[in-house]
């Protein structure tokens, strides 16, 4: 089974090119979704946040204080780097659990992770896919979506690696530039994919 990674700057648009994948048959692992899930499922992990970032981490009922944890991590690199290095091997542990649990003549998966080559998990997966956008379109999506800022969506892409440098990361681009087909652009990935990636 082929493990392909897929990943885009904020506002790529890299959820809507997986729902497109999703609809040919394609299973799709959304790492962020399964982090956040984690953090309040995972015991390890929970012990491990209270004991780095207090007891306060966690509200009652078990729900995650995540302003509490942003306050820290937010422009503390190396707090932010103690949490990912707790975060990252959970989902990488429930990566593995998910594909091992699905039918054995799945011809390839997705994995989809905003951090995918920041994270290292890149590494994990035969292939990986790069969602590309102009910055202007990227900014507007997310303004438009989340009710914020230029500013504030460029302070949250400074988070993540350049475009320029994921380009050199990844095997294969769809620019979700709204001029190219983005059903084009995944059908040929598609079947390449169903070849095994030749």
């Amino acid at each position: 089974m082929l493990k392909v990674g897929i990943t885009g700057g904020i506002g790529s648009g890299k959820t809507t090119i997986c729902r497109i994948f999703e609809t040919l048959g394609i299973p799709v692992f959304y790492a962020d979704t399964v982090a956040k899930e984690i953090m309040v499922n995972d015991t390890i992990l929970i012990q491990g946040v209270k004991d780095s970032f207090g007891e306060e981490s966690y509200l009652p009922g078990g729900i995650l204080n995540n302003k509490h944890i942003a306050g820290i991590v937010f422009n503390n690199e190396q707090e932010l780097a103690k949490l990912n290095a707790m975060v990252h091997p959970a989902v990488f542990r429930a990566f593995d659990n998910w594909a091992a649990q699905l039918p054995k003549d799945t011809p390839y998966i997705l994995k989809e992770a905003a951090l995918l080559f920041e994270s290292g998990s890149y590494k994990m997966c035969n292939k990986n896919i790069l969602v590309t956008a102009p910055m202007e379109l990227k900014l507007e999506r997310v303004m438009n979506r989340d009710g914020v800022t230029a500013d504030q969506v460029k302070a949250r892409m400074d988070k993540q690696f350049t475009d320029e440098k994921k380009i050199k990361m990844a095997d294969y681009l769809i620019n979700n530039n709204e001029t190219d087909s983005l059903i084009n652009q995944v059908m040929e990935l598609h079947q390449l994919f169903l070849n095994n990636g030749l």
